[in-house]
């Protein structure tokens, strides 16, 4: 470039320089719009029919299984897959048992607030969604926690000699999920929840149900050992978010509010994102990371 061109372009510079900055300070969406979730009302209530897909071409399982870790300590947030999924070490599992096996209470729930969560995600086709209808018929990822998978795992072996146990997975002989979300005491629930009786998805339609299969997606992101961290790298990030006491905790009330109203949205859209449907043993952690989301 020469200097007279140069000259010219220095012009329109600030232009561009604030162009830039603009899309430098953009703040990143953490939103998958793969993912379906229940839209809730005020008082924390939300009702939707969904049913359960079978699994991908490919694929063994209709659902995948995996862990993560969520919490944060005054050197920000750590957000990360837990290798125990793929049956190896977890430098954040290990401190956890230190703190547990301390026979300390406070160490105790220090551990618990820093658990492994366990997460489920299964393909969904969406049968009714009062608050959304235009999502109804179109196939998202849908993740859940344990007490839903109960519920899945109960319907294929039921309790009692009266009852039929059946595939909630399968286009032809499965059932719709009647998803009742209410709070009870505080805590997000789902035991209204139930299976409706057995019916065939789309009128058991082949050519539909063939078109509907092959708009799945694949699962095996979800365990794929590229999606996670080694140990080394997990290590240097908690020992970064803890500092040198694996102890240490944002607890103090006025220490965290100055932490919520100084952090970006960021974290608390990830630490949403990451965790996903809860279960009660889960909700106290996600209560803190759902206030930070509304700040």
């Amino acid at each position: 470039m020469s200097f007279a061109d140069f000259k010219k372009r220095s012009k329109s510079s600030i232009d561009e320089l604030t162009k830039k900055i603009e899309e430098t300070n953009k703040k990143e969406s953490y939103k998958d719009d793969r993912f379906w979730k229940p839209e809730l009302d005020k008082s924390s209530n939300g009702y939707a029919v969904i049913r359960f897909l079978p699994a991908s071409e490919g694929e063994d399982l209709p659902w995948a299984k995996y862990y993560s870790h969520g919490f944060q300590g005054k050197g920000g947030w750590f957000i990360e897959n837990c290798l125990t999924t793929l049956g190896q070490k977890c430098p954040v599992c290990e401190s956890n048992s230190e703190l547990w096996n301390s026979g300390i209470e406070k160490d105790k729930d220090i551990a618990r607030n820093r658990k492994r969560r366990l997460h489920y995600t299964a393909n969904i086709m969406v049968v009714a969604d009062p608050a959304n209808p235009q999502n109804e018929g179109k196939v998202f990822l849908y993740k859940f926690g344990k007490r839903i998978f109960d519920k899945i795992n109960e319907s294929m072996n039921p309790e009692f000699d009266d009852e039929e146990a059946i595939n909630p997975f399968d286009f032809w002989n499965g059932a719709n999920f009647k998803l009742k979300v209410r709070k009870v005491a505080g805590f997000i629930n789902y035991d209204k929840s139930e299976f409706d009786s057995v019916s065939a998805l789309l009128d058991g339609d082949d050519s539909k149900l063939e078109e509907l299969w092959k708009s799945q997606y694949a699962l095996t992101e979800f365990t794929d050992a590229a999606n996670f961290k080694s140990y080394d790298e997990l290590k240097t990030k908690r020992d970064t978010v803890l500092g040198a006491d694996i102890r240490q905790t944002i607890s103090d009330a006025s220490t965290t509010a100055e932490t919520v109203s100084n952090s970006t949205d960021d974290g608390a859209n990830a630490a949403e994102e990451a965790f996903g449907d809860s279960t009660q043993e889960d909700t106290d952690a996600l209560s803190y990371f759902e206030k930070l989301a509304k700040e």
